[in-house]
């Protein structure tokens, strides 16, 4: 290598090459607490924006959650006031509903790794009211299969079963269950 080429590399024209020192920046310790406190507090502010609304998904099935127990309780109250057939009719909706209520939390306690989040009804000391009627369930259950089905559609795998099995049971408890005889379907 011509003495030229090695001091265009670097080197010295004699051959000796050129001892460049390196040095390193010093960090202080308050540098460095510095940049943790500010990576912490950007951390927590952007866990703060992101946690204010659950994932589509989850409030979907909450939604559902809490249309299953409200179904079950309107059954439950329904009943004393119906003809027998009806009665027990009520009372086997009012437990399946019950038992979809407990398979949906199953499933949001797992999709988010605690309690299943519900929307609690406030309660208030009012007067007595009527029990609802048959209809009312009917029209319930109506709704409820609908927006199961409709869900279901979006949903893939174990959710998108359970969504359609639910919309199937409520479906079949308005239209079979809960027909009485000699009533125009």
């Amino acid at each position: 290598m011509s003495s030229r080429k090695r001091a265009a590399a670097g080197g010295e024209p004699d051959g000796k090459m050129l001892l460049v020192p390196s040095s390193l920046p010093t960090v202080s310790r308050r540098r460095v607490l510095f940049g943790a406190a500010a990576f912490a507090l950007l951390g927590s502010t952007a866990t703060a924006c992101r946690s204010s609304s659950p994932p589509p998904e989850i409030a979907e099935l909450t939604a559902q959650l809490d249309r299953a127990r409200s179904d079950s309780q309107l059954a439950s109250d329904a009943a004393p006031g119906a003809p027998p057939p009806v009665a027990q009719a009520l009372t086997a909706i009012s437990s399946e509903r019950s038992k979809h209520a407990q398979a949906l939390s199953d499933e949001l306690v797992r999709m988010v790794g605690k309690d299943a989040p519900t929307a609690t009804p406030t309660s208030t000391t009012a007067q007595p009211v009527k029990p609802p009627t048959v209809q009312e369930v009917i029209g319930a259950l109506h709704e409820s299969a609908d927006t199961a089905a409709q869900l279901a559609a979006r949903q893939t795998g174990y959710r998108a079963g359970l969504l359609g099995s639910i919309a199937a049971s409520c479906a079949a408890a308005y239209t079979v269950a809960l027909v009485t005889p000699g009533a125009p379907q």
